[in-house]
């Protein structure tokens, strides 16, 4: 199987693509904060693109899992798990500003990703949402490294501070036992593709910022962090966003309550790194 690909144009800063990647069908589980979040009416259209979520196991540490699965059961599968914190509404806020600020043909709704399932060269880029809390199995972990090494792209979020950080690079590791996550550097194409993001600052989540008055971040994780895991032509293949919730940033950008400039930078960020996936 070859991860499905296309070659892609760019002219002044908007995308012209040329294929169709959304084939397979919409499906949709139920998640830690939403149930019945409304479908917009043209869900099922055919794009050049879609928003592709990672589903996973959750480590006995997860605090966000009511599937009964940390423990190595596979209620995961059928949603209420980590992978589904902020889900569907910041992923289909998040489509909706890629629709509006570039040309690349997006569809209205997400796609749940599961590596055990075979077909995630089906999708260009995806997402992991609070990873401080996966725990990914060797087969998982080697798709995961296959689809990387063959051009896909992983963006992960919503982790904070020195345990999540462990957590979390202990299914890397399993990945790619071979490289490092290194800092990535303000020339770095992925801050320019469409967005100069040179001044980049903490998005905390909502519970955050006024919500419940807890203080911005958690843990230990009051430094933002924008890390990756690069291939050996210096492609950026995992994007790491550590102490900051970027998922929160598009979830509640429609929230009068929630302060624009942290919507503001998460949305260029996500744009940037959709962009960035696309062109490289």
């Amino acid at each position: 199987m070859v991860l499905r690909k296309a070659v892609w144009g760019v002219t002044g800063g908007l995308i012209v693509a040329g294929a169709l990647f959304a084939a397979l069908p919409f499906r949709e589980y139920p998640g830690v904060e939403y149930n019945d979040f409304p479908l917009p009416p043209d869900f099922q259209e055919k794009t050049e693109w879609v928003f592709a979520r990672l589903m996973y196991p959750p480590a006995p540490t997860a605090r966000f899992d009511r599937s009964g699965s940390r423990n190595g059961g596979s209620g995961w599968t059928l949603g209420y798990s980590s992978w589904t914190q902020d889900y569907p509404r910041a992923d289909r806020h998040f489509v909706r500003a890629v629709r509006r600020l570039t040309r690349l043909h997006t569809r209205s709704v997400e796609q749940p990703v599961n590596l055990d399932d075979g077909d995630v060269f089906d999708w260009p880029w995806l997402y992991a949402v609070r990873t401080g809390e996966w725990r990914l199995s060797d087969n998982q972990a080697k798709a995961l490294r296959e689809y990387l090494l063959r051009g896909g792209f992983l963006f992960v979020d919503d982790f904070w501070g020195t345990p999540e950080w462990a957590v979390f690079m202990q299914s890397l590791r399993k990945v790619f036992p071979d490289r490092q996550p290194a800092e990535i550097q303000n020339s770095d194409q992925i801050f320019h593709s469409v967005y100069d993001l040179n001044d980049r600052y903490q998005v905390p989540g909502a519970w955050g910022i006024g919500y419940g008055g807890r203080a911005g971040y958690q843990n230990d994780g009051d430094t933002p962090y924008w890390r990756a895991i690069y291939d050996d032509r210096g492609r950026v293949m995992v994007a790491i966003v550590m102490n900051s919730d970027l998922g929160d940033s598009w979830e509640y950008a429609d929230d009068p309550y929630y302060p624009e400039k942290y919507s503001a930078l998460g949305i260029r960020t996500g744009v940037n790194y959709v962009i960035y996936a696309m062109t490289h």
